[in-house]
């Protein structure tokens, strides 16, 4: 092998270094390594952020439903109170009654606020607020109640006293009504007439109108009655009636419907016929003489006929007339 011989003369040409090129590979997998251990860092400070969302969460909704149900009790507690007051309250006024609405409405709100889920604390301080609100209502409703209590009290005496004074006004008053009927009832029968002096005579009638006094049943056509009414001071003047009853030996009334009989009632509630009714223009404490002729529609029997006098629903009077049977000539 031949070698080329270098004199120190001659200089020397070294070779001059070559220059590496950018590895974008590195580049590539050194971002990549980056942007992962971003990726994971982002991921883990979120998880943990996301750890202390949920867990504040927790801690709102738990403190949350914590004051739900307070304030659920204390709605229930009012309620309970504002029930007791309405169970004893059962008489009420006006203004009553426009509390109790007023009452209401308010549990019917505070109740839709607490039974909301998700409800905001905005929402359950409205119905703190209005549950207090409630309870303040309540205490004046109570004290509006006593107040009507105290009154009822006072006018329940006053009625009690009123009532009281109101018997005793009534029983006086009935006692001097019972007064007052028991003199006019004895003023009413101290004011019948009363008759006396009776006369009947049996009357024979002649040709010519001509009447003669008889006792001959078969002769008499018509009997004259007479009587006195007694003076009377309290009576007053005036028409009063008198009704007359005429019986014949049988003791039937002798009854004529088309002369004017009829019925009519005594002071015991006894029904009786009568004979004929008349009317006297009566004067007060003046004695006078009634006179009146009955005929029947028959023949008078033998015997005797009985005439009574009623007036003001009592017998005032009677007079017996006897009828004989005629002598031979009859």
């Amino acid at each position: 092998m031949a070698f080329q011989q270098v004199t120190e003369d001659q200089p020397s040409n070294p070779v001059a270094p070559t220059k590496k090129g950018i590895n974008y590979k590195d580049v590539l997998t050194a971002l990549l390594i980056i942007s992962l251990l971003a990726t994971w860092g982002y991921i883990i400070w979120d998880k943990n952020n996301t750890r202390a969302l949920v867990q504040q969460k927790d801690n709102t909704i738990s403190i949350t439903s914590a004051q739900r149900d307070e304030l659920q009790k204390e709605l229930e507690d009012a309620t309970v109170r504002y029930d007791i007051l309405k169970t004893t309250n059962s008489q009420k006024d006006s203004l009553i009654s426009e509390k109790d609405k007023e009452i209401e409405s308010k549990q019917s709100k505070i109740r839709s606020l607490l039974s909301k889920v998700n409800a905001s604390a905005a929402e359950l301080s409205e119905a703190k607020s209005l549950i207090l609100s409630l309870n303040t209502d309540i205490e004046g409703y109570k004290k509006q109640i006593e107040t009507l209590e105290g009154e009822k009290t006072v006018l329940t005496a006053e009625k009690a006293a009123i009532t009281q004074e109101r018997d005793q006004i009534k029983k006086d008053y009935d006692s001097s009504l019972e007064q007052i009927k028991d003199k006019e009832n004895t003023i009413d029968i101290g004011s019948t007439l009363k008759a006396s002096n009776f006369n009947i005579i049996g009357l024979d009638e002649k040709k010519g109108g001509k009447l003669k006094e008889t006792t001959n049943a078969k002769r008499v056509d018509k009997l004259r009655i007479s009587f006195n009414l007694d003076e009377n001071m309290i009576t007053k003047s005036g028409a009063k009636q008198l009704y007359i009853i005429i019986t014949d030996p049988t003791g039937k009334v002798c009854a004529q419907t088309d002369m004017g009989s009829g019925k009519f009632s005594t002071r015991d509630g006894e029904i009786k016929t009568y004979t004929q009714k008349m009317e006297v223009n009566y004067v007060q404490n003046k004695s006078q003489t009634i006179s009146f002729d009955w005929k029947g529609n028959t023949k008078f029997d033998i015997g005797a006929y009985k005439i009574e006098v009623y007036n003001n629903g009592f017998k005032v009077g009677e007079g017996i007339r006897p009828l004989k049977k005629g002598g031979i000539f009859g």
